[in-house]
C-alpha cells in the first residue's frame, strides 16, 4: 500500500532499554497509520485485512470495502487528501495545516530535522504526515532499543522535538478534520486513532 519514505542512514542501537517518556504508540503501531494515508492500489483490502488481524480497530473498515469498487475507494482518498472540490478537506501536510500553504519554511525545517536524525526523506515531501509518522517510528524505535549513555539523551531530546515543535502543533486538527470528512469508515476510524494517539504521547511525555 505504501513504500518507506524514509531511509536510514545506520544508527548503531543495542539491547532494549526503556525510555522515561512513557509507552506511547508502537513503532508498529506508527507505521501502520503511514501506510493508512497512501494511495490504495491493487491488493490493497488483502493487505488491510491483514493490518486488520494484529489491528482489530480496522476490521469495520475491511467489512465496509468489501463490496467496494476500487476505483471508490481511490476516488476518495484523493477527494480527502489530494485534490478535492471546492477544497481539499485533509491535506496531510504541515505547511497546510501551519502555514496556509504547501512547502515553505516547514518542509525545510523538517528536511533539515531529518538529517540531524540520521534520515534522508525520499519520494515524499518533508512535511508529509506518512513521512513524518515514519520518522516518529524510527525514533521510537531507537529509543526502545538504546543503551544508555549510548545517545539517549539526545534520541529522547529529537522524539520530543518531532511531537512538540511539529505534530502536536496540527495532528489534532487533520484528525478532527478527517473523522467529519470522510465518508468511509476507514478515514473516520484513522482519524479517531491519530487524535487518541496525541492524547496518549501527551499524558505518556
Amino acid at each position: 500500500m505504501v513504500s518507506r519514505d524514509i531511509e536510514t542512514r545506520g544508527a548503531g542501537v543495542g539491547p532494549e532499554a526503556r525510555s522515561d517518556r512513557g509507552a506511547g504508540p508502537s513503532p508498529e503501531d506508527l507505521r501502520c497509520l503511514a501506510i493508512l494515508l497512501s494511495m490504495p492500489e491493487e491488493g490493497a483490502l488483502e493487505a488491510l485485512r491483514e493490518m486488520a488481524e494484529q489491528a482489530p480497530w480496522l476490521k469495520s473498515a475491511v467489512a465496509e470495502l468489501e463490496g467496494m469498487p476500487l476505483d471508490r475507494w481511490q476516488a476518495e482518498h484523493t477527494r480527502l487528501f489530494v485534490n478535492g472540490y471546492p477544497k481539499t478537506p485533509c491535506p496531510p501536510f504541515e505547511s497546510a495545516y501551519r502555514q496556509g500553504q504547501m512547502g515553505g519554511t516547514m518542509a525545510s525545517d523538517l528536511a533539515a530535522f531529518y538529517r540531524r536524525a540520521g534520515l534522508e526523506p525520499e519520494g515524499a515531501a518533508a512535511d508529509y504526515l506518512g513521512t513524518l509518522l515514519d520518522c516518529a517510528a524510527y525514533l521510537a524505535d531507537l529509543v526502545r532499543s538504546a543503551e544508555p549513555d549510548s545517545g539517549q539523551c539526545l534520541i529522547d531530546a529529537l522524539e520530543r522535538e518531532l511531537w512538540e515543535e511539529h505534530l502536536f502543533r496540527w495532528l489534532p486538527r487533520f484528525a478532527g478534520d478527517l473523522r467529519q470528512a470522510s465518508e468511509l469508515r476507514l478515514y473516520r476510524v484513522l482519524g479517531e486513532r491519530l487524535g487518541a494517539m496525541c492524547e496518549d504521547v501527551d499524558d505518556g511525555a
